[in-house]
């Protein structure tokens, strides 16, 4: 697809990301699924419209706390929005000892990214208090944890700014963890990533949505954690567990098992439910063609550019 006035275009695992006039981004949110850093042999459908439309409203509820990119959606699964200068580290945030954390803490080392955790923790009990562990952002192959300090010193991120993002996402974790409250879920750990245009900060990309955050279920979380038992989660982490059960992991040599239309089904089936528990809205399909969509985003860009 070739829009107007276009000077860039990216091809991510599952996004499109067109640049417009070098001032303006279109960021189509595909279908493609990718677990492992590998991209899924087929798509999932509403996929797309689920995560932008989550992002959006993520967006939307957090523009008082950090001005953020996004200017319109004029498609359910397209969004357009300013082209920022990217900062080289996403900011993770943690609220509880899950995931890469309680991995780092088995091995027995009690720091991540230079912040200490405390002894006696339990796989996801709460921090006292949310931790930042950043990690860089590569362009290809993984991303690197990095401590406060080696960014700073590194120059990746000037301090002054450094301490800004910082608050910034701690302020965006906190709404995020108040809205989960009210949908019954508890937002344990998430990123964000930000730009710059002049001296201004931009939040960025997506927030919120189950590809970039871990919820768990609120109701039964005490009782689970003094039982010992896993948590109910609410993120895209079935669609490894799936992987997993029938012997892949990304690993050489391993085949991807078949993805019959039956599970092609139940995946998007999940990421609807995703939707509707996190925002609180009924799901509603979207199909848009080829043309209609390319037609829509014209019109979006001749007014954004022209003034029109």
């Amino acid at each position: 697809m070739q829009l107007p006035h276009q000077t860039n275009f990216y091809k991510g695992k599952v996004r499109d990301v067109y640049t417009i006039a070098d001032k303006y981004m279109v960021m189509m949110v595909s279908d493609r699924i990718s677990a492992f850093d590998v991209v899924l042999p087929r798509p999932i459908p509403y996929k797309g419209q689920v995560l932008n439309q989550i992002a959006a409203q993520f967006l939307d509820a957090t523009k008082d706390i950090v001005p953020n990119w996004m200017l319109s959606t004029p498609l359910p699964n397209a969004t357009i929005g300013y082209k920022c200068e990217t900062y080289p580290v996403e900011m993770v945030v943690r609220g509880c000892l899950t995931g890469h954390a309680w991995r780092t803490y088995k091995t027995g080392a009690r720091t991540l990214c230079g912040v200490t955790m405390p002894d006696g923790m339990k796989e996801n009990d709460f921090f006292e208090k949310p931790i930042l562990t950043p990690t860089t952002k590569a362009h290809e192959g993984h991303d690197e944890d990095i401590s406060r300090e080696e960014i700073i010193s590194s120059g990746l991120v000037s301090k002054e700014e450094y301490e800004q993002l910082e608050k910034y996402t701690l302020a965006l974790f906190e709404r995020g963890r108040e809205i989960a409250k009210s949908r019954g879920l508890i937002l344990v750990d998430t990123k964000y990533e930000f730009g710059s245009i002049g001296d201004t900060i931009y939040l960025i990309d997506e927030i919120h949505t189950p590809d970039s955050s871990r919820y768990f279920y609120m109701e039964g979380y005490e009782t689970r954690q003094k039982n010992g038992e896993q948590q109910r989660q609410l993120s895209k982490e079935f669609v490894r567990e799936w992987l997993m059960e029938n012997g892949f992991q990304g690993k050489e040599g391993q085949q991807i098992p078949e993805m019959t239309d039956e599970v092609i089904g139940q995946i998007s089936e999940r990421y609807i439910e995703l939707y509707e528990v996190v925002t609180g809205k009924t799901f509603q399909k979207h199909d848009v063609n080829h043309d209609e969509q390319l037609k829509k985003l014209e019109s979006e860009i001749e007014k954004l550019v022209n003034g029109k």
